[in-house]
């Protein structure tokens, strides 16, 4: 029997899904936002005419860096290899956000629909935005309105599609 509060329900759903089975349908979800997310970033890139970030490269930079594990490669290809891995970084922040969703909803979490999707938001934009920020890549504090709507806005789809997708998942 699952107990209602305010925000969701906690309790088994009723497809009896293992935790693995919820990690991984996390995963498929997660992969589904992070494309939604980057399909809305470049709408946004294509309307403004702005261009792409830099802040995933330097954090790719930066993490080998502290790690000391060496990019290889000459000049060019070193740079590809960064280019590559930049965007990597946020579809594993994305799938890794959708797993823990998954093991969230395998514990018998299941929320409200806008308080799933904030709470995802929010989730989301400390996994991308959180090491750039701790690494001293970005500031959030000195970004513009700008800035804020063009990191939100994505940030708030992946959240959207993300509970709408895991929500599917745990229907009968």
């Amino acid at each position: 029997m699952a107990k209602k509060t305010a925000v969701g329900t906690i309790g088994k759903g009723k497809r009896g899904i293992s935790t693995a089975g919820w990690a991984l349908r996390g995963a498929a979800a997660g992969a589904a936002a992070s494309t939604a997310l980057n399909a809305v970033t470049y709408v946004d890139m294509a309307v403004r005419g702005r261009g792409s970030s830099s802040t995933p490269e330097q954090t790719v930079e930066a993490l080998a860096g502290k790690a000391h594990v060496p990019i290889p490669g000459d000049d060019e290809t070193r740079q590809n290899r960064v280019q590559g891995l930049g965007p990597l970084t946020g579809l594993v922040a994305g799938v890794g956000v959708g797993v823990v969703v998954g093991l969230v909803r395998a514990a018998g979490y299941r929320s409200r629909p806008a308080v799933g999707t904030l709470l995802t938001t929010a989730g989301i934009l400390v996994a991308a935005n959180g090491p750039m920020t701790a690494l001293g890549i970005t500031d959030p504090r000195t970004w513009s309105r700008t800035d804020w709507i063009s990191d939100l806005v994505p940030h708030l789809v992946y959240g959207a599609v993300l509970k709408k997708t895991m929500d599917a998942f745990d229907r009968p």
